[in-house]
């Protein structure tokens, strides 16, 4: 297993190449959960993400003869942005393999750190199997996004800056994919801090590390927003160090995540991917869990798509009560929707889209179908509003 000598000898090869990101103490986390939440800001790394960690280390070990035969990766996006980077500042030439379904996003910023990007595959594994083979094929040398030593040992430096940072925290709270990051991050909690708990988090449709670690057959897939931890299982290495150091795992609705995305744009200011919230998303989910604790998480990347946290922070408006949709039956004659809108207005609600419907959707010739949406304060504001307008009106919440 790797220890807290090799992740410190990873610090020291980084040379500038990757940021020490600011861990900051959020009061909107906090009060959302009732832990005493610091976050580290992993996605102000270059790429957007704690990736680059791994990367450096795993490329700075490399040969002579091995940099010059060149490198290939697969990911689904944030280890496969980071060696494009990391090789393109260390002059080695890098092919990443991605799944067919990655956001554009991360394919497109790939490609601008002069990486050779090849799709392949609907799951990681499919990915990982032909980028393997292109490596044969190329003679090139296969950078392996978290069963690795030297990159479990470069993710392993975020929770060495955590802990200089807060000496005093009792918990970590680290997303799980292969089990790269927090196998790092167990390693030096175990050396530095032996009573400090490392808390794994797993999105439910690839909870592969807790079934592992209950005997379970590994069963996952499906669709879900945490692609960046979309894995099929957890690597060999990581697995042994997670067996041995980390206290605890914890698997989150897709619910919860969306959450967690929310709260830290709304709250906290901070954008971060379904993979980077899901240790946020544990607080919410399992919020006794860590109540009253000093907890340590990071927002592990940032790279979302601008229409994806549009969506997502649509929806939480709608599950919170500070965006209705209303159907209403309403008399066809002139006046009524400037009363609905005047009544709506000087309520304080604020309306965003209106359709009219006359001739298909009314039970009547005599009545329309009138379809609002719009904006209240909160939940007991938009209730406020619908009573309101139930006094005159048939209303149904669509």
């Amino acid at each position: 297993m790797i220890t807290l000598d090799d992740v410190r000898a990873a610090a020291g090869r980084f040379d500038g190449r990757v940021l020490r990101t600011p861990m900051i103490y959020s009061d909107s986390v906090s009060r959302a959960t009732g832990a005493k939440v610091h976050l580290k800001l992993e996605n102000l790394q270059a790429t957007g993400a704690f990736k680059e960690r791994g990367a450096a280390n795993r490329l700075a070990l490399l040969s002579a003869e091995e940099r010059a035969r060149g490198v290939v990766a697969m990911s689904a996006g944030n280890h496969a942005q980071a060696v494009a980077r990391i090789a393109s500042l260390l002059g080695i030439s890098a092919v990443i393999v991605m799944p067919k379904h990655t956001p554009i996003t991360k394919v497109t910023r790939t490609q601008g750190w002069g990486a050779r990007v090849v799709l392949h595959g609907d799951m990681l594994a499919e990915t990982a199997e032909y980028a393997v083979q292109l490596g044969r094929d190329e003679g090139r040398v296969f950078i392996h996004p978290y069963d690795d030593a030297g990159v479990m040992a470069g993710q392993g430096t975020m929770a060495l800056e955590m802990i200089e940072d807060q000496p005093d925290l009792d918990m970590l709270v680290i997303p799980v994919g292969g089990g790269g990051l927090i196998a790092g991050c167990a390693t030096v909690a175990a050396a530095l801090k032996p009573g400090m708990e490392v808390i794994g988090v797993e999105v439910a449709a690839y909870a592969a590390l807790a079934q592992r670690l209950a005997g379970m057959p590994v069963d996952v897939g499906g669709a879900t927003i945490a692609e960046g931890i979309a894995v099929r299982d957890i690597g060999v290495a990581p697995l042994e160090v997670i067996r041995a150091h980390v206290h605890d795992v914890l698997v989150v609705p897709e619910r919860a995540v969306e959450e967690a995305i929310a709260l830290l744009a709304e709250g906290a200011k901070v954008v971060a991917e379904g993979a980077g919230a899901t240790g946020v998303a544990a607080l919410l989910a399992f919020p006794e869990r860590f109540a009253g604790k000093r907890v340590g998480t990071p927002v592990c990347g940032g790279n979302i798509d601008a229409r994806i946290l549009a969506n997502v922070m649509l929806r939480n408006l709608l599950r919170d009560g500070r965006l209705l949709r209303l159907l209403l039956e309403i008399p066809d004659r002139p006046g009524v929707l400037a009363d609905i809108s005047g009544k709506i207005g000087s309520s304080g609600g604020n309306i965003i889209e209106v359709s009219h419907q006359r001739l298909f959707a009314s039970p009547s010739v005599q009545t329309a179908e009138l379809e609002v949406m719009f904006e209240a304060r909160d939940a007991a504001h938009g209730d406020e509003i619908v009573r309101m307008l139930e006094q005159t009106y048939i209303v149904r919440r669509a």
